[in-house]
């Protein structure tokens, strides 16, 4: 499921809206091994882009920083 949210979360990145939508389904879905690995990808691939929306995303849901 994890390659799956990252295919998904590349391919709306053109989309502030979409991105945090499909952020926030992938953080509901994923177990938290593969929540710490999102996370990090999040902010390599798109950390320059939406760092405030990622970092909402997992503080909402519990998650720390990675």
């Amino acid at each position: 499921m994890l390659e799956y949210f990252k295919t998904i979360l590349a391919k709306v990145s053109f989309s502030k809206y979409l991105f945090e939508k499909e952020l926030r389904k992938a953080i509901k879905i994923l177990v938290e091994k593969e929540l710490k690995e999102l996370q990090r990808w999040c902010y390599r691939k798109f950390g320059h882009i939406y760092e405030a929306i990622i970092q909402k995303c997992f503080m909402s849901s519990g998650i720390t920083p990675a």
